[in-house]
């Protein structure tokens, strides 16, 4: 038994702040303003001017391609190419596997204002494959010995660009499904277990994962619910099989289907594939819808009769609208009060669309991350979308429209960090887009847990839940929105118990989570 005393952020409905909150047997016994006399002699921590509020939760994640590239190199940082180049340099003279990855180039947050090349790349890294991944997930560019290894699956494919090495769209499909299958899963188990003490580090204890990207048999969606069902410690994952097949999810036994990949109706702006009404400024192109309407409405038709929640990846205006017709025509023909399916990222929303969710209760995973992103910055936007950049991500309308906004990472595209997820949701470059801080942090914390119908046991600071609980350094309610980057999670608590970091080894991870039965996925 532990009782906190200090400012306790409860993000229950009406955002109340206690005083005291007492834990006993991993649940929360108490929360109020004055201390009943059977917790007088329990130990007590004093907060001081930190603050307690509830673990978060990052709705929208690709958990085991985050775990392989938070294990590999990350360039996001770099200011130039030049600075990547050496960073690939020494990172090769060192590192080990059949094929080396890095991460989180950018065109737009280098001087050079360009991907570097596959020539370049064989200047620093001749003799071994390698893949330098851009940071919106959706293209990478390789050297020539990856080219070579990957030239007949690859030439044939749209989006292949041999003479830059940059692949995109199903030439870079092809390149990730080879990187997956370059992988031993003892390697992977590893590196989900490193990525899960990462994130606790943010104080995350609630991770919902879209899997299913090119590893065979789909082992990512297995291994990601074996590790998920024997983590340690009170980390939770909730498993999202990236799949038009609905048998992806019910031979699992898993409750809910969608993401990205197979399931994405668009691509993304970094590679001016998201899918619009109007062109980008300045061209004919009106980037890729994937999929019509008929293959689409068929699956969620299919995957709503069958019980499960559908979450659908939509960027573009066009692909935003065709995820809410789908959606609704599967609701109109089979309607289900409480359903909860989603439209992960929804930059760029319509009226008429949101006005569906509305409607249909469709909720939105949301990356706030998003907003002022160093890798796809506002001048970028501006430059491809003209008037329309000023629509992007808003928040503020979808919150007053009554419409569900849950905060993810959208991992490996941003790290997962949901101090800036409530600094960018209260700073939007479209001040009147903003959330207030309330708004922001029971985004972070509440509407995630809710999301995938957590919310009885987390979400927020209340009695009888589960003490998943962050330590802030700073009280976020008396900070002014401008200062809102500078909290800090401090300590998480999982289960009323401090977290600490997974050991168990492969084996171990393995045989409890195929055996395991009981814990939610």
């Amino acid at each position: 038994m532990i009782c906190f005393h200090g400012t306790i952020l409860t993000c229950d409905e009406e955002n109340t702040v206690a005083s005291y909150l007492v834990e006993a047997g991993g649940r929360i016994r108490y929360v109020g303003n004055d201390l009943p006399p059977q917790y007088a002699k329990a130990p007590l921590y004093e907060l001081g001017d930190k603050a307690l509020i509830p673990a978060f939760t990052d709705t929208h994640q690709h958990f085991a391609s985050f775990a392989t590239f938070h294990a590999g190199l990350n360039v996001m940082e770099a200011a130039s190419n030049q600075e990547i180049l050496d960073m690939v340099r020494d990172f090769a003279a060192t590192a080990k596997g059949k094929m080396l990855v890095a991460f989180g180039a950018s065109p737009y947050s280098v001087s050079e204002v360009r991907l570097v090349t596959r020539e370049e790349l064989d200047g620093v890294c001749p003799d071994k494959p390698l893949c330098l991944v851009k940071y919106d997930g959706h293209a990478c560019i390789v050297n020539t010995p990856l080219l070579v290894k990957l030239e007949n699956k690859l030439k044939d494919l749209r989006g292949y660009h041999p003479d830059t090495g940059e692949m995109n769209q199903e030439a870079f499909f092809a390149v990730s499904d080879y990187m997956s299958s370059s992988l031993s899963i003892p390697e992977l188990v590893g590196n989900m277990q490193r990525a899960m003490d990462h994130m606790a580090s943010k104080g995350i204890g609630l991770i919902h994962t879209v899997s299913g990207i090119g590893f065979p048999k789909d082992m990512d969606i297995s291994l990601e619910t074996w590790v998920g069902r024997s983590a340690q410690n009170g980390i939770q994952l909730r498993v999202f099989p990236q799949s038009l097949d609905i048998k992806a999810a019910t031979s699992r036994g898993l409750p809910r289907i969608g993401g990205c990949f197979a399931c994405a109706l668009d691509g993304c702006f970094g590679s001016q594939d998201a899918a619009l009404y109007e062109p980008y400024t300045g061209t004919q192109d009106k980037g890729v819808l994937y999929y019509d309407d008929e293959k689409i409405i068929d699956f969620c038709k299919e995957a709503n009769r069958a019980g499960l929640q559908i979450e659908l990846h939509a960027i573009g205006d066009a692909a935003f609208d065709q995820a809410t017709r789908c959606l609704k025509a599967a609701l109109d023909d089979f309607p289900r009060e409480d359903h909860r399916h989603g439209i992960i990222h929804a930059c760029l929303p319509t009226r008429e669309g949101l006005e569906i969710c509305r409607d249909y209760k469709i909720q939105l995973p949301m990356q706030s991350a998003f907003i002022g992103w160093k890798q796809e910055p506002d001048e970028y936007l501006e430059s491809i979308l003209g008037d329309r950049a000023a629509a992007l991500n808003p928040l503020r309308t979808i919150w007053d429209m009554g419409i569900m906004i849950s905060a993810g990472s959208d991992a490996p595209c941003t790290d997962p960090d949901p101090i800036q997820w409530i600094y960018k949701a209260c700073n939007h470059s479209v001040p009147e887009e903003s959330l207030t801080v309330q708004e922001a942090l029971r985004m972070c914390t509440w509407n995630g847990a809710w999301t995938t119908f957590d919310e009885e046991e987390r979400g927020s600071l209340e009695l009888g839940k589960v003490a998943d609980m962050v330590i802030l350094n700073k009280n976020p309610y008396a900070l002014p929105k401008e200062e809102l980057d500078q909290l800090k999670a401090e300590k998480l608590y999982l289960q009323g118990q401090p977290y600490r970091k997974q050991k168990q080894n492969m084996v171990s991870a393995v045989l409890k989570g195929v055996l395991g039965k009981g814990k939610k996925i």
